[in-house]
């Protein structure tokens, strides 16, 4: 890894701590009218419309420079213009986890709260690890191991307030316990591809978006009442959609292309403070209850995914 790109990790890092540390504050600010299925599927419908255009965008870059030879690494170019063809099956199943994730995250979020929900999703570095040993070939060690269990004990002080009875997890914290096992799955997948220069970040969130759109917008009445219908034809719903689509769609980039310059785990060390962010807005404008144990808890993992 050179110095540049771990500059252009480390600033694409922060910026993504921010857009992702906002995500469970502003889910679980909107109108609980709206449900967590409906509001997953607008989320990526907007983030499908937003970046489109970039992905047309640079389409059309790298085509401009293929055509005119403009650059020394026109076989780059080529590969990432054309190399999702030859991921068409890995892409469809990134799209798959894809849907289900942003599913159980707002509806686990709803339920567990936005602290401890939090504090829940910055567990996945425990599955990033393991993932990253069978798709990556990323090297594990005993003390990653140990500090992983450390992690886990930071989290049970801070959602059960101290008391360590396990029967306390609500459903929201099962579920979103589910999310945290099948999303570094999905992102590992995604470097694999990205380190090899086959696909782009754009590439990746259009066609994962639109698997998740086919998928959840045809499903979404076999669960829900038609009546629900309403709910798309309440201009002021459309606030949140765009909002959610926004930072969704953002944070996923700016994930993206930080994953693309760092090796995971030290992309996962950046991702750790989301939980502080997403602590003190949720504090701030939620009015959430900020406990000694939550903060005893987020400093124990914080250190732990750091170590």
């Amino acid at each position: 890894m050179t110095d540049k790109h771990f500059k252009k990790g480390l600033i694409t890092g922060i910026i993504a701590v921010f857009i992702i540390g906002t995500a469970p504050v502003i889910a679980n600010s909107r109108p609980f009218k709206i449900d967590f299925y409906l509001f997953a599927a607008m989320t990526n419908f907007f983030e499908f419309v937003i970046f489109l255009p970039l992905y047309m965008l640079e389409r059309r870059k790298f085509k401009f420079k293929i055509q005119n030879n403009l650059s020394e690494n026109l076989l780059l170019f080529e590969t990432q213009l054309s190399g999702w063809t030859k991921n068409k099956k890995l892409l469809l199943l990134i799209g798959i986890i894809f849907t289900a994730v942003p599913v159980l995250n707002f509806f686990g979020l709803e339920h567990a709260g936005t602290i401890n929900g939090s504090m829940v999703l910055k567990s996945r570095i425990l599955f990033s690890l393991v993932f990253g040993y069978l798709i990556l070939q990323e090297k594990v060690s005993i003390v990653q191991v140990i500090f992983s269990f450390i992690l886990l004990f930071g989290l049970a002080l801070a959602i059960t307030q101290g008391s360590f009875n396990l029967l306390e997890f609500n459903i929201g914290v099962l579920i979103l316990f589910i999310n945290v096992v099948i999303s570094p799955l999905g992102h590992n997948l995604t470097k694999s591809r990205l380190d090899k220069k086959e696909i782009t970040p754009y590439q990746i969130i259009v066609v994962r978006n639109i698997v998740s759109i086919l998928i959840l917008f045809s499903t979404y009445f076999l669960i829900f009442p038609m009546e629900n219908i309403q709910l798309l034809l309440t201009p002021t719903n459309y606030i949140w959609f765009v909002i959610m689509g926004f930072n969704y769609g953002f944070g996923l980039l700016f994930w993206y292309k930080t994953i693309s310059y760092l090796e995971m785990g030290k992309a996962m060390i950046l991702m750790s403070f989301t939980t502080v962010v997403s602590t003190f807005f949720a504090t701030l404008f939620l009015g959430e209850a900020f406990t000694y144990f939550h903060l005893m808890g987020i400093a124990i993992m914080i250190i732990s995914t750091i170590i």
